[in-house]
C-alpha cells in the first residue's frame, strides 16, 4: 500500500477521532486550538496515521501521533513525527514539546528529551493536551530545533519536505469544532 502523508481536509475528522479512540489517545482540545496543524497518512482513500502540531508563537505541541494497527511496525510513525518537526521546523518554532505515556523510547530517537513540567512555557502547559486529566501521569518530552528556520535537516530528518506548506492551514480555520464532532457523533459514536 503506497502511504502520502498530507494536511488534513474536514472530513478527515472523523476517522482521526476514531484512530485516537482506537489507539488510547486524548482527542480532546484537537481542533479548537486556533493553531492546531493535522497531518493524516493516507494509503487506499483511508487515513492510516495522524499527527498534530499546536502552535504557541515559537513553540510547539506535538500531540496525536497514532498509527493503525494494520500498519504499525512500517515505519509510518517515523515518518509522521519527521513531517511534523519537518513542519514546525520551517514555521521557525524553536521548541516542540510533548507527553507521552508509552512511547519515550521512540521519542528520543528523534531528538526529545526528558523536560520537567514546571520548565514548560506557559503557553504550552496551559493547552488542553497538558492540562487534561488523563495526561496527568504522562513524562514531559522537548526538542529544541536549534536549526529552526535554516532548513537544515536533523539527524532524523532527511530530503525533501514530507509536505508542503502550500496547502497549510490551521484547523481551526476551517473546523467548526462544535458542528464537526456533532457531524462526529451522528456518524461514528467517536466525540465525546
Amino acid at each position: 500500500m503506497s502511504i502520502e502523508i498530507e494536511f488534513a481536509v474536514p472530513s478527515d475528522l472523523p476517522a482521526v477521532l476514531t484512530l485516537l479512540r482506537e489507539s488510547g489517545l486524548p482527542k480532546a482540545g484537537l481542533a479548537e486550538h486556533p493553531g492546531t496543524l493535522l497531518l493524516v497518512a493516507r494509503g487506499n482513500d483511508r487515513v492510516v496515521g495522524t499527527a498534530a502540531l499546536e502552535l504557541y508563537g515559537k513553540n510547539a505541541l506535538l500531540r496525536s501521533v497514532a498509527v493503525e494497527k494494520d500498519v504499525r511496525g512500517e515505519g509510518l510513525g517515523d515518518r509522521l513525527t519527521r513531517a511534523a518537526l519537518d513542519t514546525a521546523r520551517r514555521l521557525g518554532v524553536t521548541s516542540v514539546y510533548l507527553l507521552t505515556e508509552t512511547a519515550e523510547g521512540f521519542f528520543e530517537h528523534h531528538g526529545f528529551a526528558r523536560a520537567d513540567r514546571n520548565e514548560v512555557p506557559d503557553d504550552v502547559a496551559r493547552s488542553v493536551q497538558f492540562t487534561y486529566d488523563g495526561c496527568g501521569g504522562a513524562t514531559s518530552m522537548v526538542k529544541c530545533m536549534d536549526n529552526a528556520g535554516k532548513r537544515r535537516p536533523d539527524r532524523a530528518s532527511s530530503g525533501p519536505p514530507a509536505v508542503s506548506l502550500r496547502d497549510l492551514a490551521p484547523a481551526s480555520d476551517y473546523w467548526a469544532p462544535r458542528a464537526v464532532e456533532e457531524q462526529c457523533e451522528a456518524t461514528c459514536g467517536c466525540a465525546e
